[in-house]
């Protein structure tokens, strides 16, 4: 089993790897998407950005909210059939940046519950 600290470790590497990922997202994405869309995208980036640094800051607020916006992430992103098409035309960089950021979201909805449970519980040890 995973210590408490260790499960901290992996949730925020996965945040900071989350704003990574979606900084290469809008480049990406920038002049192919509408402008709507584009700043939408943006505005969750900027999120979770902030949500990376106040991580950083160890503010013990912030890992239920990522996994709000995880939740909201995935919601939002798997719908969407051009993701897929990227795939299937062997886009490597978009495909890469869909399914590492799907998978890191799902990751972060695993682990960020199993932490709080764990923390609450004591039944790990840092």
């Amino acid at each position: 089993m995973f210590s408490v600290k260790r499960l901290r470790m992996a949730i925020n590497l996965l945040i900071y790897l989350s704003v990574f990922l979606g900084l290469l997202l809008i480049l990406q994405i920038y002049g192919v998407v509408s402008e709507g869309l584009f700043y939408s995208i943006l505005i969750g980036w900027i999120t979770y950005f902030i949500l990376a640094v106040l991580t950083f800051m160890n503010k013990g607020f912030v890992y239920p909210i990522v996994l709000v916006l995880a939740t909201l992430t995935l919601m939002v992103s798997l719908p969407q059939t051009t993701h897929y098409t990227f795939i299937i035309k062997g886009n490597i960089l978009a495909s890469i940046t869909f399914l590492a950021g799907s998978s890191f979201q799902i990751v972060l909805l695993i682990l960020i519950p199993l932490y709080l449970k764990r923390r609450k519980g004591g039944k790990l040890t840092n």
